[in-house]
């Protein structure tokens, strides 16, 4: 069995680009503010999803794995 990630969108951070939905359409929507929401928070680790999260202009989006809360995406830095 493969990772299972919590994916979150800080909405304090969030400017509403779209660019996570473009990157991971099945992944992210945006709400009638223009806010990103994961649709599914807690799901398989998936490429779209990193590739989402790498796209964000503001870095919004926070990857961890599921149980450890092991950061995925933003890297250490």
């Amino acid at each position: 069995m493969g990772d299972r990630w919590h994916v979150e969108v800080d909405r304090g951070v969030c400017i509403g680009s779209g660019m996570c939905v473009n990157n991971a359409p099945g992944a992210f929507t945006l709400d009638t503010a223009r806010q990103s929401h994961p649709l599914a928070p807690d799901s398989d680790a998936n490429e779209g999803v990193l590739t989402a999260a790498e796209g964000c202009p503001v870095e919004a989006i926070t990857i961890t794995l599921l149980g450890s809360g092991e950061t995925v995406f933003p890297p250490d830095e």
